[in-house]
This record gives structure tokens, sequence and C-alpha cells, in this order.
């Protein structure tokens, strides 16, 4: 397939491959994006294991505690401005409050809200402020404790990243602590027990070939792995991550010194996996005035 200028950018911003390398790899790979950041970590030639998270959706996540259970809705809308509408903020914190009652996000969209269901309360809306807008997904989180953290707050319990913690035990303000540290640092999972077993065999593939690239013998290429799959647990998963607000511990550790156990989170940010087409804005003017 063609290989375009906005792929190459992208795959760079990602990564922070050189643009020839960059190029090199999505040609090699016939465009496929997460096959080329694979192909630049096992050149070494990519700076960062993330793929691109890049988001453009707008709205808010709204979170909500009640008898031990959490919840956290995320509401799109298309400009970050009706984030900041009262009108709005009014209706997502609605939701949430309907969404403590509810299992999922479906039976959210038909739940009964002041007499409409959620989905057509939601409707009327975008008639009348004249943005599109949806309820995309819900989390929910039940435990002994639940607590909730909200980040870049626009209105009390709502803003760009919503995040519940469940604990057994009682200790709120470490479980804020640690939903902040989860706000900041998005592990990919409470533990190594938790991940997606393909997610760790594709990880594991990876730095083997990039261990190969160094031309070692496979019996010290498999004692490599051993750590390098370690230090990847404990970057990717939560209990084993070091505890932002004490370094020297890690999560797990640090909630046996608070005499809790974390049993469970969740993690919704604002327009998390959703990319919208981008103009090139002197384009966009052209067209307008074509």
């Amino acid at each position: 397939m063609a290989i375009t200028a906005a792929m190459v950018k992208e795959l760079r911003d990602s990564t922070g491959a050189g643009m020839m390398d960059a190029k090199k790899a999505l040609t090699e790979n016939d465009g496929d994006m997460e096959a080329a950041v694979d192909w630049l970590r096992t050149k070494g030639l990519a700076k960062a294991a993330k793929k691109s998270g890049r988001t453009a959706a707008e709205g808010l996540v709204a979170v909500a505690v009640k008898d031990g259970k959490g919840i956290a809705v995320e509401v799109n809308s298309e400009t970050d401005f009706v984030g900041k509408n009262a009108d709005f903020q009014k209706m997502v914190a609605g939701i949430a409050e309907v969404a403590l009652g509810v299992s999922d996000v479906e039976a959210l969209k038909a739940a009964d809200m002041g007499g409409k269901t959620v989905e057509q309360t939601v409707t009327d809306a975008v008639a009348v402020i004249g943005e599109n807008m949806s309820v995309r997904r819900m989390s929910a989180l039940e435990g002994q404790q639940v607590v909730n953290y909200v980040h870049n707050a626009a209105a009390p319990g709502m803003g760009n990243i919503g995040v519940l913690v469940a604990l057994n035990g009682d200790n709120e303000t470490f479980g804020r602590q640690v939903a902040m540290h989860i706000a900041a640092a998005n592990p990919a999972s409470l533990s190594e027990a938790d991940l997606d077993p393909a997610v760790v065999e594709k990880e594991k593939q990876v730095q083997m070939d990039i261990a190969r690239e160094s031309g070692k013998p496979e019996a010290v290429i498999e004692k490599m792995i051993v750590g390098r799959m370690k230090k990847y647990m404990a970057e990717v998963t939560l209990l084993n991550q070091q505890f932002v607000v004490n370094p020297d511990l890690t999560v797990a550790a640090a909630a046996k010194e608070s005499g809790v156990e974390i049993t469970g989170y969740a993690r919704v940010a604002v327009g998390e996996g959703i990319e919208k087409v981008e103009e090139d804005f002197a384009a966009e003017v052209a067209k307008l005035n074509g």
C-alpha cells in the first residue's frame, strides 16, 4: 500500500524514530502500524515501547461511588468547549447517578432519567447544544471500599480521567493516592495474572527478536529474556509498579504497609482509543474558499 506522510508522522510521534526509519518500517510491513512499531523496536530504533495513544474525542468522564460500588462513565462531545458547558456537566452528573443502578453501558442508555431514557436525554441535548454527543462506555467496580479520583476536574466528580480503586480494608487516603498513581502511570492490568496472555507472548517475542539482533547464543538469550520480562511486568502491572508516592516501594508493598489489599481498579480517559481525522489547516481554508 502507499505510505503517506501522515502515516510516517504518526509512527514517528509514537516511537521517536527518525523519518527514514519510520518510512522503511512502514514499507517493510505494508503500512501496518503495529507491525511497524514492533519492527522498529526489534531494530533498536524505537525510543518508546507504547503504541500511539493519540486521542481526539472530547467530553467528560464522571465518577460516582455508593455503598461499595463505583462507576466511571464517559460522555463524548465534539469539542472541549462543551465539556465546560454547565448544562452538559449537569447532564453528565445525572447520567453518573443513574449508572450506579445498572451493570453496563447498554443498560445505562436504556435506563430512566427524569421520565426519559438516558439515550433520549442525550439526543435532546444534541438539539439544544448543537454538537453530536454520546454515552460511549462505563466501568463499574465493587469492593469493601471503593475510592475514586478525577484528573483535571472540570466540575466536582468529572474531568479528563476518572479512576476507581477497590480495596479490602479501610484506608481512603491510601486508596486516593493509588488512584492518582493509576491516572499517571496507566497500568495495563492489576497483576501479571490479569494480563492478556497474547500480549505477554507478543512482548516476549519482540524481546527475543531484539536479543537475537545482538548475535548472542540462544542459551544466553533465554536468560536475558527472563530479566527483560520481569522488568516489563514491573512497568505494566499496577501491583509491581514503583509507587509514585514512595518509589522505594512497589504498589503492592505500599498497600501492605497501609493495611489494605488492592482488589481491582478501573481507569477511563476521555477519548481513549478514538482518533479523528485532522486536516491540514491551510488546506481546509483553501477548500472552503475553493
